[in-house]
């Protein structure tokens, strides 16, 4: 390739002829289409012509398609060339590679884009540093002085901060490949792979690199694979306070990462997740750094925000690119801050900040994020649903287009248009900002009106919080920094543990969580029932489901909003019915459930709360006006009882999830239920405290009661209720169509329900499974579909002749038997003796009741919300996985206590050699991969080694071979 100059006279452009119509394509858009392609594809293609030889065979492409390339976790060990490394990747033969080493040179092509790719893959960056002191630097500050000056308001370079730490001496290169050489680390690059790297190939691959955005680690794990580090340093005293802390380390999400690169790599710009602040310590080398305060996107960035869930996608040119291509563009005023970071300095980025990094030479740091008392508002901001503020928390006024602006009168300001995906049902407002040509005046026009218009100020941010989304019922953003169960946790946590801070975490929670609003339904429903009020204690919401529940005195008031109305009164209704079946069939059961006190639904008329008690039986005049009467309801029976609840769970079951038919009328209405407050603590509080003997008896108590559960008698099944449905649904599956029928031959009709919601969700499951992604292993993803078979009926090995028979039958299951759904109470116990005895005194109701060391014996399972029928066997999954954490003795421990049979469980002493299908285990683990949950991840993360794991099979044994010994008799 020439460089471009000149064209000498008689110059013939070799490209026309050498593309052919794809000559009508910048090189740009070509190159972008070869990523795409496989490598083998790509050296194909580049037989075809003399240009086309030389776009396949820049090494920037081969970059990109080896880190695309699944390796199975193999580390990644570069070759010299990144084409090479590919092509050892494909398992190609070494004497094919060695010809690949001779390149074929060609004049007449002159391609403007290569050229500044190559460029930029080859220059130093020795003159390149930036002092400018627009970042302010402070020696031996105060932390009062750092709060006031300069916590959530600006950035600082600190220096003094790190001068007793073994890390300024300890961590050289050097040092590090001396006593880390053969630690694997994490790198980050721009591929969504994993990319692992022992150390000392890392090094080698740093000295020898001409890459324009180099391989970079960036590890936040780096503490679990080498620990000493950890011992290196400590969070200087001015970053203590971090609210994160309360969480356990598996909880808490990613917040500290080593970081090493040469020169040429960095980060491209961004605001850290979760609006989080951060420090950064540099230990050699040196960093420049450019920095806008919030809302200020910089030039070259185009922000996406997902309409539906607010995930925020940020797309920016390299680190590198953008002080070479864009910074020269912008006019002086419009210039970020910068700074050059020194060895030993240590550079406060405050929340919400863009910042962009370059490392001007080879450079070791650490870094680490966190939530203290003047960030957490935004954090919790941050986390709420909705996408009106996340993109004004990022692109400030930018993000406002009319429809958003209302009496803030900025209707002048829209910068949102569409995108559409024909892949995907996700909605995405992309924020536009300028480039090259398109800035001369609106530069100036944006950056005068974010000087002006625009407040970083959490008051502000919240104006744009969108009022009828609430936390409870709308998708959570998958970029959120932790999932719903830890965010509803981390915030209880802090409540409990700091309460002199309840004035701020409310306010957090009123952001995050809408508390405000469910404490007043909470009042007025105490008002109603003559409740005490809540104590400033009671407040919050307590544990980490999807629904608002309150413990008020000696009562738990649950208010049910999961997946809004019509989902939410067959929770409730189907609750109700089982209840009352077990208080008629006098199970053994009753005394291990709490008592219902009061249950109805709440609702607005007038623009005031209104309570309706409602006992599960009838339709309520406010349900029918929204035309949610379930088919073919009796006047004495339970109209959104199991059955129907089946019916809807069909009807949505392998369907995009689908806002209410009703949703902006329902989102008014609430079902809720209020039920005997139990003494004691609940299992998740406890389980590190337990002595294994009261482990083993919570096994064996949840053996018992699964046994009382799947013994009870189900309603009875009326077939009316599916026959709208349709004889005959068409499942459309990746590469080929299955057809499922309601009422087979092969099995009753209760079966061909359950079964028949499964094949339902086994459409497209491979597609589910790679939208999880990590911690599921990629090669057993592409082998999800021959592994779970077409047709669901052979998973019960059981025929209509037989389901008359004990144990065949399916039955009520809970569904979501976990560490917050077991209640454990207090014992005593002789310590001369070992004998329990009796309780001295009352329990203090829901608290510790108990002393350190205290004995503990599970009491009751709870919230029953969730119940379904079908395969027992389905309880066993949340139990094992989540209450166990796959401990296969505390299963075996359950299964002693079961005694009933399984259905299709009977043949004795399976075994791998005989049929998948008689083996209980394989069952089990068809049901976790078609489960609603990932619990997938549950398992890849219990048992790291299967990540590893060639064959379905091979977790199915680890995780469920202790199924396969059952006999379902004692």
């Amino acid at each position: 390739m020439e460089t471009p100059q000149a064209r000498p006279l008689g110059f013939r452009d070799r490209r026309p002829d050498a593309l052919g119509d794809l000559r009508v394509l910048p090189d740009e858009i070509i190159c972008s289409i070869l990523e795409n392609l496989s490598p083998r594809d790509v050296a194909r293609l580049s037989c075809v012509s003399s240009a086309m030889y030389i776009l396949c065979n820049e090494e920037p492409l081969w970059m990109s398609l080896c880190l695309s390339l699944k390796r199975s976790d193999k580390l990644l060990q570069y070759r010299g060339s990144w084409k090479e490394t590919a092509l050892c990747l494909e398992n190609l033969p070494t004497k094919y590679i060695e010809t690949c080493r001779k390149r074929l040179h060609f004049d007449g092509f002159n391609s403007l884009f290569l050229y500044r790719r190559l460029y930029r893959c080859h220059t130093t960056l020795n003159g390149f540093s930036m002092d400018s002191r627009n970042v302010e630097r402070k020696n031996d500050i105060s932390l009062e002085e750092f709060h006031h000056e300069y916590d959530a308001k600006k950035p600082v370079l600190l220096s003094g901060l790190v001068d007793t730490w073994p890390a300024k001496n300890l961590w050289t290169i050097d040092q590090l490949l001396c006593n880390y050489g053969d630690t694997a680390f994490r790198i980050s690059q721009r591929s969504s792979r994993k990319i692992l790297m022992n150390l000392k190939d890392y090094v080698s691959y740093m000295k020898v690199q001409h890459d324009e955005d180099p391989l970079y680690i960036f590890d936040d794990k780096f503490g679990e694979v080498a620990p000493g580090l950890l011992k290196d340093y400590c969070v200087p005293h001015l970053f203590q306070e971090d609210f994160f802390d309360v969480l356990d380390y598996e909880q808490r999400p990613p917040f500290r990462w080593l970081i090493i690169g040469p020169e040429r790599s960095g980060a491209s710009w961004h605001v850290d997740p979760a609006l989080t602040s951060a420090w950064n310590t540099l230990l050699c080398g040196r960093k420049r750094w450019a920095l806008y305060p919030p809302g200020k996107v910089p030039l070259g960035v185009t922000v996406h925000v997902n309409e539906d869930d607010g995930d925020v996608n940020v797309q920016s040119p390299s680190s590198l690119q953008w002080w070479l291509d864009f910074y020269p563009l912008l006019a002086d005023e419009d210039k970020p801050i910068e700074c050059t970071q020194l060895p030993g300095e240590t550079i406060f980025v405050p929340s919400g900040w863009w910042h962009c990094v370059l490392n001007l030479e080879t450079t070791v740091a650490v870094t680490q994020n966190f939530v203290n008392s003047k960030n957490f508002e935004f954090v919790c901001l941050d986390m709420a649903p909705g996408y009106r503020h996340k993109g004004v928390s990022r692109a400030g006024l930018l993000a406002v287009d009319g429809a958003m602006s209302g009496k803030e009168e900025m209707s002048d300001l829209h910068q949102f248009d569409a995108l559409s995906h024909s892949d995907s049902m996700r909605k995405e407002k992309r924020l536009r900002t300028q480039h090259g040509d398109q800035m001369t005046n609106g530069i100036s026009i944006s950056h005068d009106m974010w000087k002006q218009e625009f407040s970083y100020d959490i008051d502000f941010l919240a104006m744009f919080l969108d009022k009828d989304r609430d936390h409870y019922t709308s998708p959570w953003s998958s970029g959120n920094c932790i999932g719903q169960r830890e965010m509803r946790e981390w915030l209880f946590k802090l409540w409990v543990g700091k309460p002199e801070m309840r004035e701020l975490l409310w306010k957090g929670a009123c952001l995050a969580l809408n508390t405000e609003k469910w404490l007043k339904c909470l009042t007025e429903i105490c008002a109603f029932y003559k409740l005490p009020y809540p104590t400033d204690s009671e407040r919050l919401p307590v544990g980490t489901g999807s629904n608002p529940v309150y413990l008020i005195g000696d009562h738990v008031v649950k208010i049910f909003v999961e997946e809004g109305l019509e989902n939410a009164m067959y929770c409730l209704g189907t609750e109700l019915e089982f209840y009352n079946l077990v208080d008629q069939a006098g199970s053994p059961l009753r005394n291990y459930i709490p008592d219902v006190l009061a249950s109805g639904l709440l609702y607005f008329e007038d623009e005031s709360l209104t309570v309706l008690p409602w006992d599960g039986k009838k339709v309520p005049d406010i349900i029918s006006n929204y035309n949610l009467i379930p088919p073919k309801c009796s006047e004495d029976g339970f109209p959104f009882g199991v059955w129907n609840k089946k019916r809807h769970e069909y009807m949505r079951a392998g369907r995009p999830m689908t806002a209410s038919i009703c949703s902006a009328s329902c989102s008014r209405i609430w079902p809720f239920i209020i039920t005997k407050r139990c003494k004691g603590k609940i299992y998740a509080h406890l389980r590190d405290a337990l002595s294994c003997q009261d482990t083993l008896d919570l096994a064996a108590f949840l053996g018992e009661q699964l046994r009382n559960l799947h013994l009870l008698p189900c309603p009875p099944f009326v077939s009316q209720s599916f026959s709208e449905i349709g004889q005959t649904v068409d499942l459309q599956l990746i590469n080929h169509q299955v057809e499922t029928r309601l009422f087979s031959s092969k099995v009753t009709a209760e079966w061909d329900v359950f079964l028949g919601t499964l094949s339902r969700k086994r459409m497209d499951i491979a597609s589910r499974l790679t939208r999880w992604g990590d911690p599921i292993p990629s090669a057993l993803v592409e082998k999800v579909d021959e592994y779970i078979p077409d047709d669901l009926t052979e998973l019960l090995f059981l025929y209509k002749d037989d389901y008359t028979k004990e144990g065949c039958q399916p039955s009520w299951i809970h569904s979501d038997i976990m560490d917050d759904n077991i209640h454990m109470k207090p014992r005593s116990i002789d310590c001369c003796t070992d004998q329990i005895l009796p309780r001295v005194g009352s329990v203090d109701n829901g608290h510790d009741g108990g002393e350190p060391g205290q004995s503990w014996q599970p009491s009751h399972v709870l919230d029953f919300s969730d119940l379904s029928i079908g395969d027992p066997l389905y309880d066993l999954i949340p139990i094992h996985l989540d209450v166990f954490r796959g401990d296969s003795y505390l299963l075996k421990q359950l299964l002693q206590n079961y005694k009933i049979p399984l259905p299709g469980g009977q043949v004795q002493h399976q075994s791998f050699g005989e049929s998948k299908h008689q083996r209980l285990s394989y069952r089990a683990m068809c049901y976790c991969i078609l489960h609603d949950e990932n619990v997938l991840a549950a398992i890849f993360s219990i048992w790291k080694d299967l990540r590893r794991a060639e064959s379905w099979e091979e977790v199915e044994q680890t995780v469920w071979g202790e199924l396969n010994s059952y006999k379902g008799f004692p």
